[in-house]
């Protein structure tokens, strides 16, 4: 099915070449709906002339969507899907009968080789137990992760942070898999050619924190040079959004509570400075003259700007937009679905986790002869 002007067959199935990038959308996930997913996609035709789209959901739904977006003529192939996963649907239920959902559709177009990323708005649990299920964790990985973006003072305008969520738990095996991870995602989305990386803990010092971060430690150090990053030591929480680091690794609970909590602080910060300049006269003259500053300042915060967690360490690269997003998140979203997929980013991860754990092996194996020995 498709909006009136079809891609040709060979096309979406990835043959034409590498001019284009075919990317896999669900429609059918965010909290505003359809319609948000279309303006995204519209925004992403204008400023990615290179992409085409597959899009899963209800054909009755986005059919006249499409037709009222000439901007996406001729770039998107629609595949109808009966049922969408909910936020409420719990992940091992969307794994027994999930089938049938934009969901599934949009990482099988991912597995059948028809698309090279997918991005989603939906369910997150859900969508990792699908992707899992169905393109499979890379030779060697043990825990997939997700990683995402977080303001910071480096040039860039972000450091990148995993896990945020993927799994509770890290032992130091995953956590060493996650420092060359992180590397590679900050090396191909940032464009770091040596990604700081630090290990986040409860302080600097080297006696602090859990005993699968010191078993961690010299691993990630070990591993640097096959991973191709600069290992930094441990970072604490103020470290996150500084310009002492690149990539910070950590386990998906510290993670992701760490970015829950920086986003409900930058909403309170958000409000109690809107509030602030709107108390009085005097203060929204203020807010007046300071105008452009504050746009600036707003641009530089705005959420939107860094839509998308990104599960690394599977058969495929998928994207997770923030279920809220808007067109611009959306648009955010796809922008850098398209970035990974022109960079390959499945493969060039799956060959760095290959070099770093051997290195990091070879550290475990030493610290494990130096221990006996003592």
């Amino acid at each position: 099915m498709n909006n009136g002007n079809p891609i040709p067959a060979d096309t979406v199935a990835g043959r034409s070449g590498p001019s284009q990038t075919v990317i896999s959308i669900d429609a059918m996930g965010g909290d505003r709906g359809p319609a948000a997913v279309v303006a995204g996609l519209a925004l992403s035709a204008v400023e990615l002339p290179d992409a085409l789209f597959i899009l899963h959901g209800d054909q009755a739904v986005l059919e006249p969507l499409l037709a009222r977006t000439p901007a996406l003529s001729g770039r998107v192939d629609l595949r109808h899907a009966d049922r969408a996963v909910t936020m409420e649907d719990k992940p091992s239920q969307v794994m027994r009968h999930g089938k049938g959902t934009s969901m599934f559709s949009t990482i099988d177009a991912v597995k059948n080789g028809e698309a090279t990323v997918a991005v989603s708005c939906g369910n997150t649990g859900a969508l990792m137990a699908v992707a899992m299920l169905r393109l499979r964790k890379l030779p060697g990985v043990n825990r997939p992760a997700i990683a995402c973006y977080w303001p910071s003072r480096n040039p860039t305008g972000f450091n990148v942070m995993l896990d945020v969520g993927a799994d509770i738990k890290a032992e130091a095996a995953d956590l060493l898999q996650y420092a060359a991870m992180g590397a590679s995602y900050a090396r191909n989305s940032l464009g770091l050619t040596r990604p700081r990386v630090g290990l986040l803990n409860v302080g600097t010092e080297e006696h602090k924190g859990r005993a699968e971060l010191h078993e961690a430690y010299p691993q990630m150090a070990a591993a640097a040079t096959a991973g191709g990053y600069e290992f930094v030591g441990f970072v604490e929480g103020s470290d996150i959004p500084s310009d002492r680091v690149d990539v910070i690794v950590t386990d998906g609970f510290t993670g992701n509570v760490a970015l829950k909590t920086g986003e409900g602080t930058a909403k309170l910060i958000s409000t109690f400075l809107r509030e602030a300049l709107t108390s009085t006269r005097f203060a929204k003259l203020g807010a007046l003259l300071a105008m452009k500053s504050l746009r600036r300042l707003q641009a530089q915060t705005d959420p939107r700007r860094a839509n998308g967690g990104v599960f690394l360490g599977l058969n495929g690269t998928v994207v997770k937009s923030h279920g809220s997003a808007d067109a611009t998140g959306v648009a955010a979203a796809v922008r850098l679905a398209h970035q990974l997929s022109r960079a390959d980013l499945a493969n060039r991860i799956a060959a760095r986790v290959a070099s770093t754990g051997l290195a990091g092996q070879d550290a475990a194996a030493i610290g494990a002869e130096a221990g006996s020995a003592a």
